[in-house]
């Protein structure tokens, strides 16, 4: 039979964009998008959909039985800087919806989930430049903690009940078919919007920053990847390093600066900053393209350009 996939979070930044890849691979029918609000979108409401609080576990276990799913990617999550002003509401969110889908795992219900994990795991002592797959880990941020426990976890319900759960480490995702979500890098999404609209931007992010970055297309074609790898090739169980490009605020700018001449940046950083400071410059992400082949496509002066190109296109359809 074939796979039946639900996405949790459909309407979020990368949720969005994955559907949209898996309704082209599987088709329509083959893929349950689902959120705790409706989509505003067209692309999205276009196939099924359903209304699922992902902390409910038998709301969540009613849609699994009445589509029959297979495959979950859960990705319903609150993000690194808005779950600094609600603590105990991200965690909340971000460990009983893992709990539920983990849960649906060790059942049977379903047969494959994936879960994402972030940079966020790695803290103020974690080696900052090609931050090793296993390293010291001790996150400063609610968003970080919560992704680390979800990481013992996940790997914890694998060994003890072999649940298939598979998960990457997004570092700074950057699209711009989604607006941002509330992360410590999306200076590196509005900073388009701002060029184009008004040719000055105002950074939350000091110049010097460097963050590991990655544009929106590589992403989904990671998780797609880690999702269609024969299991026996996907080794670790708690998350993989995954990594392309590291830049600043001030490299994106010069970049940009190419393509919009006039255009001017300034700075003034602000919670986010502390964030950022403890998150590594670069990853080694070895492990993933030894295991299961992982490679990325686009470098910084790609980025810019189909950022660039894109955000002009919403532009003209707004």
């Amino acid at each position: 039979m074939p796979s039946k996939i639900l996405i949790v979070g459909a309407c979020g930044q990368i949720g969005s964009e994955l559907t949209l890849a898996l309704r082209d691979i599987h088709g329509d029918d083959a893929v349950v998008a689902s959120d705790i609000k409706t989509p505003t979108s067209s692309e999205l409401s276009g196939g099924l959909f359903e209304i699922l609080d992902a902390t409910d576990y038998e709301n969540f276990k009613t849609v699994v039985s009445t589509h029959k799913i297979d495959t979950v990617y859960m990705m319903a999550a609150m993000l690194s800087g808005t779950a600094e002003k609600y603590p105990e509401k991200g965690w909340d969110l971000n460990m009983s919806s893992l709990f539920n889908v983990l849960n649906l795992g060790k059942e049977k219900l379903v047969g494959k989930i994936f879960w994402p994990s972030s940079i966020a795991v790695f803290g103020p002592s974690t080696p900052k430049v090609d931050t090793p797959q296993q390293t010291i880990m001790e996150p400063s941020t609610v968003y970080g903690i919560s992704k680390q426990a979800g990481e013992r976890w996940c790997a914890y319900y694998n060994k003890r009940y072999g649940v298939d759960v598979r998960s990457i480490r997004y570092p700074g995702l950057i699209s711009y078919k989604t607006p941002p979500g509330g992360g410590t890098t999306d200076y590196a999404i509005e900073i388009f919007h701002e060029a184009l609209r008004s040719t000055k931007y105002t950074s939350f992010l000091s110049k010097d920053t460097i963050l590991p970055m990655m544009y929106m297309d590589d992403a989904i074609n990671a998780t797609v990847s880690i999702m269609d790898a024969p299991e026996e090739s996907v080794k670790i169980r708690s998350s993989y390093n995954l990594s392309s490009v590291s830049f600043t605020p001030e490299d994106l700018y010069t970049e940009i600066k190419k393509h919009i001449q006039d255009f001017h940046i300034d700075y003034e950083p602000d919670f986010r900053q502390d964030i950022a400071d403890s998150w590594p410059d670069s990853i080694d992400d070895s492990d993933a393209r030894a295991d299961w082949g992982w490679k990325h496509d686009f470098d910084l002066e790609m980025i810019v350009k189909e950022m660039l190109e894109g955000v002009k296109s919403l532009e003209v359809t707004h």
